[in-house]
């Protein structure tokens, strides 16, 4: 059994690189062509049915691929545009959450209000990678990456407000706000305090014991999992540790890396990046058959019109909500106009479309069943 598991890790890694390769060769972003392969392989007569607990992938993928978005932000340039991506990462969650909410329940048989803002919660927020992995070798201005790695970083703290708010209606009937807030601010506040602690401890190993580049560089590796288990561990918000954590490292790293240490870090990280990114987007595609399992009495193409209605409308609010955030601050007030340029019609259209969403970040709890039950699965945030 073991060997067979190995054997078919290798042989994900290997059809990812060759789609990775094909990808380049038809200038097609890799991510997309990844899902699109993994949906292909899916479909494949006597290729094993891949069903990964969302704990493992969470544990595994989640802590280095956000580390190494944190590391990536700019500290100037995250709180320069803290404005815009505060209105996506926050206000965007909320105003989508509450339309998608609505419109399920009026379209879909048997949901309610409740349901309608767990589904908003869970598809509101764009993928912390997803964006960022596809404008990866596109020219784009810096203030678009810089508003789209910030919001990434983010988002699933507004949308984990939405999300428990409507589990506690689902599973009670009322809403519990005084409770549900309080446990988000005391979740998100404690997440930040571990990943700053933990990311402090790090940095005190680096600057005073005899450290190499290697032992630097396996340092960075662990990183990340030190912050996310400890904020997990006393139920603290693993994803803020690990993005707390990550900003400060790098804002105290030039002072306990050398330039050995930064050409083998990132020559190490970005390999590790690929390889997991490249997992993750083809392991989407082959999810296919246990999300049609899981459709319980709705059919297959009940299934596919409903998520691509709520689908077009969520690329749509994005579209419609960016243009007024982009431009309304600028018309009221003189110190935006003088301190920020333009954004032009370019760059608001891109930040509208960039907003992907990846997999599913929430328990098998959850009443859409995407995932098996059985898990011991806690919600990543």
């Amino acid at each position: 059994m073991l060997h067979e598991r190995l054997l078919l890790i290798l042989g994900l890694l290997f059809v990812v690189f060759l789609l990775v390769m094909l990808g380049q060769k038809l200038r097609i972003s890799y991510p997309i062509f990844l899902v699109l392969g993994g949906l292909v392989l899916s479909f494949m007569p006597g290729l094993p049915r891949i069903a990964i607990e969302p704990e493992l992938i969470f544990l595994i993928f989640l802590p280095p691929l956000l580390y190494e978005a944190a590391w990536y932000t700019s500290w100037r340039d995250f709180w320069r545009w803290r404005r815009a991506i505060g209105l996506l990462a926050f206000g965007l969650v909320f105003f989508t959450s509450v339309i998608v909410a609505y419109v399920s329940r009026a379209m879909i048989p048997g949901f309610t209000l409740g349901l309608g803002f767990l589904l908003g919660g869970i598809i509101s927020p764009p993928d912390a990678v997803a964006a960022t992995s596809v404008l990866k070798g596109i020219k784009v201005p810096k203030r678009v990456l810089a508003i789209l790695g910030g919001e990434s970083l983010l988002n699933d703290a507004s949308s984990l407000i939405v999300f428990r708010f409507a589990l506690a209606t689902v599973l009670s009937g009322a809403f519990v706000w005084q409770q549900a807030v309080t446990s988000f601010l005391l979740a998100s506040s404690m997440g930040l305090v571990v990943g700053v602690g933990v990311a402090y401890g790090f940095y005190l190993i680096h600057k005073y014991l005899p450290t190499t580049p290697s032992i630097n560089t396996g340092l960075t590796l662990i990183a990340p999992y030190v912050m996310y288990l400890v904020a997990e561990e006393f139920h603290f918000s693993g994803v803020l540790a690990v993005v707390s954590g990550g900003l400060l490292m790098s804002f105290l790293s030039h002072a306990v890396f050398d330039a050995n240490t930064r050409l083998q870090t990132n020559s190490v990280w970005a390999s590790l990046s690929f390889v997991l990114n490249g997992l993750v987007f083809i392991l989407i595609g082959l999810q296919l058959p246990i999300a049609v399992e899981g459709l319980g009495n709705y059919s297959l193409q009940q299934a596919i019109t409903y998520g691509l209605i709520i689908s077009a409308m969520v690329i749509l609010i994005r579209l419609l909500w960016i243009f007024p955030a982009a431009f309304l601050p600028r018309m009221f007030s003189r110190t935006v106009r003088s301190n920020e340029p333009s954004p032009g019609w370019q760059g608001p259209l891109v930040l509208g479309w960039a907003g992907m969403r990846g997999w599913c970040r929430w328990p098998p709890r959850c009443p859409f069943r995407c995932w098996p039950t059985g898990s011991r699965f806690r919600s990543a945030t």
